[in-house]
């Protein structure tokens, strides 16, 4: 089990072996924008720690707001360089020191439906000055993998990286804004691009099994109107980006990242409501349609996650049973019709 907050971060941190092997092939410092956010400290730390374990010496530098200082001094504290700063500055962005490799992690969802300009701002303005700055680099830009649009909920089914994306919302529809942010540059400036397409990363904190079970710890009915959904544990994800380093391409290259297979989400909430010895109620039926992401071509270069489903929802359970802390920052992985 994860028992408490720094049990959790040694887990989220661990690199895995792929990781490893892709920062002892590659050369360069390293710069992660956008750090300050659910992802970014544990990839951070992450990097540093499979860099160490490479035996390489490098620069590992996280840029944010940092809203939290608490973040910052804990990066710090760590070793990871910190840098605060508004990447909506195009001053700032063109301070920041050019290293060669880059991992960018900024974007806004929630939120959307209130403001929608601001999320275009933040996910199609702010990439623009980041690859005018950083076009010689080596970028890993996170995106999501609602620019896929829903697929009918089939077995096997999921898109793959070279289906033609239908974004619903505003939020989808911005997120497909970014990617063509960085595909153009891209094209234009010769940037080795890899875009990663992102279907649910969890942890005890937040994730779409953390908002599963504590509806049933609330004693809160589960919508099945979202009958099924990809996920995949934090820490997988966050190795996955760092290989994903060593796939940047010219044009760019799309990487889908989540688990293996669909998850149903009747039957995973079945069992996490036994695991805490709780009932569940479901309200609404399986619709035909699903946001779903197959992401065999990364598995098939570095391997599948460490963590299985299985795993996620023993430690899920036994978290959210014992009232361990969370972000409070739901998913909304429900939500049908592209508004956040």
């Amino acid at each position: 089990m994860i028992h408490d907050l720094n049990d959790l971060e040694e887990h989220l941190s661990q690199p895995t072996e792929a990781a490893i092997d892709v920062l002892s092939r590659l050369e360069g410092d390293l710069l992660l924008l956008g750090a300050g956010g659910k992802m970014g400290p544990s990839l951070a730390r992450m990097a540093l720690r499979a860099s160490r374990s490479a035996g390489v010496d490098r620069r590992l530098i996280a840029v944010s707001r940092f809203s939290d200082p608490a973040t910052a001094e804990s990066l710090s504290g760590a070793g990871v360089e910190v840098i605060r700063g508004d990447l909506f500055e195009p001053d700032f962005v063109a301070s920041l020191p050019n290293l060669p490799l880059v991992v960018y992690m900024l974007g806004m969802k929630f939120g959307t439906s209130t403001n929608p300009s601001l999320t275009w701002a933040t996910n199609v303005v702010v990439p623009q000055l980041v690859c005018r700055h950083f076009q010689s680099s080596r970028i890993v830009a996170f995106s999501s993998g609602n620019v896929y649009g829903p697929v009918a909920v089939e077995p096997g089914t999921g898109s793959v990286e070279m289906d033609v994306p239908h974004p619903v919302g505003e939020y989808s529809m911005s997120a497909l804004g970014r990617e063509r942010m960085f595909e153009y540059f891209s094209q234009a400036h010769g940037t080795q691009v890899t875009l990663l397409r992102l279907n649910y990363a969890t942890e005890m904190r937040y994730g779409v099994l953390v908002d599963m079970a504590m509806q049933i710890h609330r004693g809160r009915p589960i919508d099945l109107t979202t009958g099924f959904v990809n996920t995949i544990w934090q820490g997988d994800a966050n190795a996955y980006a760092i290989c994903a380093l060593e796939q940047t391409t010219s044009p760019a290259t799309v990487l889908n990242m989540t688990g293996p297979g669909r998850i149903g989400c009747r039957a995973v909430c079945e069992r996490l409501a036994a695991r805490m010895n709780r009932s569940v109620e479901f309200v609404g039926e399986e619709g035909p349609t699903a946001l779903l992401n197959d992401s065999s071509k990364i598995h098939e270069l570095y391997g599948q996650p460490r963590v299985s489903l299985d795993q996620l929802i023993e430690w899920t359970a036994d978290w959210v049973q014992r009232d361990g802390p969370t972000l409070e920052k739901p998913t909304h992985f429900e939500v049908t019709d592209g508004k956040f």
